[in-house]
C-alpha cells in the first residue's frame, strides 16, 4: 500500500520543453525527484505515474481505491473536459488534491472550469513545479488529520516529538 498516488496527466511528460514560459523549465523527472525527496522527509510512501490516455488514468484512480491513502493529481487538459475522471475521483474516499503549474484563472476561458475541483479537497495552482510540493504537503496534512499512520512514522523518525 502507498500513502499517496501522484498522477501526471497528458502532455506533462513534455514538461521542461513544452511552453516553458507557461509551465517552467523543470521536467517531469525533476518534479518527480523533488516529490520523492519531500515524501521521504515526510515519512510518506508515494507512487507516481503519468499517462496521456484517459482510460489509463481512470483505471489508476480506480485501482487506488484499494491501495492508496490519498491522491495528488494534475490531470492537465482532462481537468477541463473529463466527466469520467471526475467520476473516478468521486469514488475515491481518501484525500484528493488537484495541482496545476500555471494559474488557470489567468489563462484561456476553457481552462477556468475544472471538472474535478468539486470532488477534490482543494486545489493548488500557479506556483510552477512548487505546486506539486505544496500539494504533497497538503495531502500529508489531510492524512494526518484523518489519523493516518504517517504520523506514527514521523514520531518514530524523531521528526515530531
Amino acid at each position: 500500500m502507498v500513502d499517496i498516488l501522484v498522477i501526471f496527466g497528458p502532455n506533462l511528460n513534455m514538461l521542461g520543453t513544452r511552453e516553458p514560459e507557461i509551465y517552467g523549465s523543470d521536467s517531469m523527472a525533476d518534479i518527480m525527484a523533488a516529490l520523492a525527496n519531500r515524501a521521504e522527509d515526510l515519512g510518506r510512501r508515494i507512487e507516481m505515474m503519468q499517462s496521456n490516455d484517459e482510460g489509463e488514468l481512470v483505471s489508476a484512480i480506480q485501482k487506488a481505491r484499494e491501495g492508496a491513502g490519498a491522491i495528488l493529481f494534475n490531470l492537465a487538459a482532462y481537468t477541463h473536459s473529463s466527466v469520467a475522471l471526475r467520476d473516478a475521483l468521486a469514488m475515491f474516499d481518501g484525500p484528493k488534491v488537484e495541482v496545476h503549474l500555471s494559474n488557470n484563472d489567468r489563462r484561456e476561458g476553457f481552462r477556468k472550469v475544472s471538472m474535478t475541483a468539486g470532488v477534490s479537497d482543494g486545489s493548488i495552482v500557479g506556483f510552477g513545479s512548487d505546486s506539486f510540493l505544496l500539494g504533497l504537503d497538503a495531502v500529508h496534512r489531510l492524512l494526518l488529520r484523518r489519523g493516518d499512520v504517517g504520523l506514527v512514522r514521523q514520531i518514530e523518525k524523531g521528526d515530531i516529538g
